[in-house]
């Protein structure tokens, strides 16, 4: 080829790129980009690019203006109430009941009392920081609206000892397991992930990793059950909806049976919270609480259950799961820990205390900081490069990263994890 016509086809393909960048913006494509972005589903390279330039343009101001969201009737809010209702006191909705559940909770949130929430309301500006004390650096004289700080209370990021001890007894019990859920030399201990995108995005990593970290006991075999689009009230719903039935599926490629999931790292929020502190909290904290249920009723074997909350969401473009609902929801966690500690029946743990209905709950790694402002205790920042274009998922390079190598750490090093996730 001459040098003129090289040159020439050069320019060319500089025509063509300027050519790409300057076509008008699809909004319709964008939205189902976007939509599929926030259900968790990877995007092409070419996808990605494309959704990133539009939302670069409506920051920009350009594009159609958000319709405003038109709120349930009041026949959908009638029977979204009653099915609530059915759910609650533990009767089987059907396929078309789940749907219209589904439905409702996705485009109007989940209401705590019942009743969808019109989810109209903008996410606040993004910002690198909240002025927000991280649960695990606020002291007993501390409290957020009421609330004290420290992850198990009063200032303390550590159980209580009868907890702790309670804890190390069931990590004892956490031995690899044949099919049958019996213990054997060449059995499997199944750890489990359990929650939304996020979370898929983030043990999706962490697995990559810990598959390879020749620490790892052969034994553990790691799975993610974890799903994009399927929030806490999404695994709530039923025991056996389209989430559980992926669970499953997933369980049996990864050639693990019910009686060897042993340990499950959960790691859930809402979609779309629109009511004020702490009743979504406490909304967070009921449907946690129905899976614990559903977690230990499929999988009799489980015996300890690792609680993290949402990374930081100050950088949220969109009000799927903003700040301050993302630094709330580890009250959510916090208050269900608490609860099983002082004894409540409906998280017992303890056959000598009664009808076991939960796992033994402990904290995992608490994955909330303040933006740019490092965390005391090992300097974690979350910048703006740590989160997707949305503000909301963690990025493919940094940010599922840092959760990813947080998790491992924890599980290497944690008094109640070592013992059956480092190999001997």
């Amino acid at each position: 080829m001459t040098l003129a016509a090289g040159l020439m086809l050069a320019a060319c393909a500089r025509a063509a790129a300027d050519a790409g960048t300057t076509e008008p913006i699809d909004w319709n494509r964008a939205r189902e980009l976007m939509k599929k972005s926030h259900e968790g589903a990877a995007l092409s390279a070419g996808d990605q690019a494309y959704l990133d330039r539009a939302m670069a343009a409506r920051r920009k101001g350009e594009g159609p203006a958000p319709a405003a969201a038109a709120g349930p009737s009041a026949e959908q809010r009638e029977r979204f109430r009653t099915l609530q209702q059915k759910r609650q006191q533990g009767e089987t909705l059907t396929n078309d009941d789940q749907a219209f559940v589904r439905e409702m909770q996705t485009k109007f949130g989940a209401g705590g009392r019942g009743s969808p929430q019109p989810a109209g309301t903008p996410p606040p500006p993004p910002r690198e920081k909240t002025g927000l004390v991280p649960l695990d650096e606020m002291t007993a004289d501390q409290n957020y609206k009421g609330r004290d700080g420290g992850l198990y209370g009063g200032g303390r990021n550590q159980p209580p000892a009868a907890h702790l001890k309670a804890a190390l007894a069931e990590a004892a019990r956490i031995v690899p397991r044949d099919a049958d859920g019996k213990p054997a030399p060449q059995g499997k201990i199944g750890l489990l992930s359990v929650g939304m995108s996020n979370t898929t995005q983030e043990f999706s990593r962490f697995k990559e990793l810990a598959d390879r970290d020749p620490a790892k006991a052969a034994a553990v075999v790691i799975v993610d059950g974890a799903q994009g689009g399927q929030a806490a009230a999404q695994w709530a719903e039923s025991s056996d909806n389209r989430v559980w039935q992926t669970v499953d599926a997933r369980l049996r490629t990864a050639g693990v049976t019910a009686a060897q999931v042993q340990v499950a790292w959960l790691k859930q929020a809402n979609i779309r919270p629109t009511e004020p502190f702490p009743r979504h909290a406490e909304k967070l904290a009921a449907d946690v609480t129905t899976i614990l249920h559903l977690l230990k009723q499929r999988f009799p074997n489980l015996r300890i259950v690792y609680l993290s909350s949402r990374i930081y969401a100050g950088y949220a473009g969109t009000p799927l799961n903003p700040e301050p609902y993302a630094y709330e929801s580890a009250f959510a966690f916090r208050d269900l820990i608490r609860q099983q500690i002082e004894g409540q029946a409906a998280l017992n743990c303890d056959p000598a205390r009664g009808a076991v209905k939960a796992p033994l709950l402990l904290w995992g790694p608490y994955l909330w900081a303040d933006g740019l402002t490092p965390r005391k205790s090992d300097g974690l920042v979350w910048t703006r490069a740590d989160l997707r274009e949305d503000g909301t998922h963690p990025s493919a390079t940094s940010g599922r990263e840092k959760v990813a190598r947080l998790l491992l750490a924890f599980l290497k090093n944690d008094a109640t994890a070592k013992p059956w996730f480092v190999g001997q």
